[in-house]
């Protein structure tokens, strides 16, 4: 870290750090981890008896493009005329707003069958020659029959194609009429999986389109995701439930569950290569757990530093680094053996971390320091440290021209640095911040996850540009698609 100052420096400045900023980190640390506390303890419950339903609606027609309206209220209609109201997502639909997919309404339900959904308009604007010109709407809410059942612990997408002609009657009357269907199921090759922490649920996207499909229930607070692409399974983290969700991906439903221990609070997690091994960040307990892919059973867990956040596996498999956040640590871990092999102290804060192409870099984003460090992962040395910004939140390395994109919680840009100087070449406009990022080796596009829209961005990968975004829940945290690398 300090290569240019002799060994009597180094140990000044060492001390200085332990006795001045250590205890100042350690308090700020205290009071993260209580926030963190704070924010499970308030995690919406999990679904029981109830279902929950999303309203998608598809692009308006190109007619559509002089009308706006606003909802005042959605409703699921029961056969017996009872009405459920959703929560609405998207008050105002207007022709710039919808050129693409977008989350209307949403909502728990009780288990049953049900007829319908209903739309109560507030307003309804039509542009004509002279300007604007207000619409008549009904006083009563626009129903449009669909049968449809909910079953309890289960979440549905029923996508609504808006009909223009139909809802215009003689140049000055509106009610809004809409075709409703639920989505075919996509290819398995073709589809990708967004955590929503805060809504308990996991989107599944189309890749192609672009498109929201399908719903999964899960339990409170799902994290980290692996994927396994070639049987089809995927490992989640359900941080409040103190447990992994595997999902097969064929069905897109959760399958099994493991309970891990009570305040484990799994976080992230890895999987082997050879997708035998999987490893999971318990950020409550401050472990690492060991678990066999197939049988689905923990094996092992280690001890590590304090607050582990996330961790990265070597190309080669035999190693893992976890990035203990609040230790300002990086523990090294021999998965043949399972056991710790060392801690390296690095910078403030550490965050996560990608390899490069050839695996001989690891670079480390940080919490709480403005510098990135570059680790040599065989002689776990400190190579290099590189001033960014401080608050990056988010790293990944294209495997194919080791360019590292960098994106930070509160920005409206992600960064795209040369590996060799680590001066910034190019930058993606996400106008909002960039919380984790994956990218699809099949059509070399980046995905970048924005909490703050609740939207999941994605960029191409050669003219950096965000072409395509869809809505996701509440607090999304991870993305994984097939084809990823």
């Amino acid at each position: 870290m300090f290569s240019s100052i002799g060994t009597y420096e180094k140990r000044s400045i060492e001390m200085i750090f332990k006795k001045t900023l250590c205890p100042m980190l350690y308090a700020l640390c205290i009071i993260v981890l209580l926030g963190c506390q704070a924010a499970i303890s308030t995690l919406k419950p999990p679904l029981e008896e109830e279902g929950e339903v999303f309203l998608y609606v598809e692009p308006f027609p190109q007619e559509a493009g002089r009308l706006r309206f606003t909802l005042d209220k959605v409703f699921v209609v029961s056969h017996d005329g009872r009405e459920f109201p959703l929560e609405i997502s998207l008050h105002e639909l207007k022709a710039p707003e919808m050129i693409r997919q977008r989350l209307l309404a949403s909502g728990r339900l009780p288990a049953g069958s049900y007829a319908g959904i209903s739309f109560k308009v507030k307003r309804a604007v039509l542009k004509v020659e002279e300007g604007e010109a207000d619409l008549l709407i009904p006083e009563a809410p626009a129903r449009i029959d669909f049968p449809f059942s909910v079953n309890r612990k289960r979440a549905y997408v029923l996508s609504l194609t808006f009909r223009y002609a139909e809802s215009i009657s003689g140049g000055f009357s509106f009610r809004p009429l809409f075709s409703i269907i639920i989505p075919s199921k996509p290819l398995t090759s073709l589809t990708g999986y967004v955590s929503n922490y805060g809504s308990n649920n996991i989107i599944v996207f189309e890749k192609k389109s672009g498109r929201v499909v399908r719903v999964i229930a899960t339990g409170r607070g799902p994290s980290g995701m692996a994927l396994d692409q070639r049987p089809g399974r995927a490992y989640v983290a359900l941080s409040g439930d103190d447990s992994i969700a595997l999902v097969d991906v064929a069905s897109n439903e959760v399958s099994e569950r493991l309970r891990l221990n009570t305040g484990d609070q799994p976080l992230e997690l890895a999987l082997t290569s050879d997708g035998k091994i999987l490893l999971t960040v318990n950020k409550g307990s401050n472990t690492v757990s060991f678990i066999n892919a197939f049988s689905f059973l923990e094996i092992k867990r280690v001890n590590v530093d304090k607050g582990p956040n996330s961790i990265s596996i070597h190309p080669n498999g035999r190693r893992a680094f976890v990035f203990n956040t609040f230790s300002g640590t990086i523990s090294v871990i021999d998965i043949n053996n399972k056991a710790i092999i060392t801690s390296i102290t690095v910078d403030p804060g550490p965050l996560r971390g990608q390899f490069n192409r050839r695996g001989d870099r690891l670079y480390v984003i940080h919490e709480w320091s403005p510098y990135l460090t570059v680790l040599d992962p065989l002689s776990l040395s400190v190579l290099k440290r590189y001033r960014v910004r401080i608050g990056m939140a988010s790293i990944k390395v294209d495997n194919k021209t080791d360019l590292v994109y960098m994106g930070r919680g509160r920005d409206t840009v992600a960064d795209v640095f040369e590996p060799v100087s680590f001066v910034v070449v190019d930058s993606i406009q996400t106008g909002a911040g960039i919380t984790y990022m994956t990218i699809d080796g099949d059509e070399n596009n980046l995905y970048l996850v924005c909490p703050d829209k609740r939207s999941l961005m994605v960029s191409n990968l050669v003219r950096k540009r965000v072409f395509s975004e869809l809505d996701v829940g509440e607090g999304p945290y991870w993305v994984v698609i097939m084809g990823e690398r």
